[in-house]
C-alpha cells in the first residue's frame, strides 16, 4: 500500500525535526518513495507566532492503516510531541504526521472509525496539504 504522509513542525529544528522523522518512517513503517519540498505556513485553526515548515511524503508498505498510525504516533512521541490536538483544538508541536490518503494498488482505502479517519477529513482546506501532496502525486 502506499501512504500519502502529512509532516509539520513550527517549534525547535523545524526542518532537522522533519528530516529525522522521515528517517524514522523509512526505518519503522517502509521506503519513502517521493518526498516534496519544504512549504512553509502560518498555523492553521490556532493562533502562534511560530510558522510551520510542512512537506509531504508517499511511503510504500505491507502495514494496515492503523499499524502505520500508531507508528507515526510513536515516532511523534521519540520527536519530543507530548499531546495530541483534540477535538479541534490546535498548539505549537515540535511534530505532527498525518496519514492523508492510503492506496492499495490504484484504489483508495477509506476508514471511518473512532480511531482513524482516511483520506483526512480537512486535507483539502489545507494549503499545507494540498500544495506539497499535488507536487508528489503529479510527477
Amino acid at each position: 500500500m502506499t501512504y500519502y504522509l502529512s509532516l509539520g513542525a513550527n517549534i525547535g529544528e523545524r526542518e532537522q525535526t522533519l528530516r529525522q522523522a522521515l528517517q524514522m518512517l523509512e526505518q519503522q513503517v517502509g521506503p519513502i518513495r517521493r518526498c516534496s519540498n519544504f512549504f512553509y505556513s502560518a498555523p492553521w485553526g490556532f493562533q502562534s507566532a511560530h510558522a510551520f515548515c510542512n512537506l509531504c511524503c508517499a511511503v510504500e508498505t505491507t502495514k494496515e492503516p492503523l499499524e502505520v498510525l500508531h507508528l507515526t504516533q510513536a515516532i511523534e512521541r521519540a520527536l519530543g510531541r507530548m499531546q495530541k490536538s483534540v477535538d479541534g483544538s490546535y498548539h505549537d508541536r515540535t511534530i505532527d504526521i498525518d496519514l492523508i490518503r492510503v492506496f492499495n494498488e490504484q484504489k483508495e482505502v477509506t476508514i471511518h472509525s473512532p480511531e482513524l479517519t482516511i483520506p483526512h477529513p480537512l486535507w483539502e482546506e489545507r494549503a499545507f496539504v494540498k500544495v506539497p501532496l499535488h507536487e508528489i502525486m503529479h510527477r
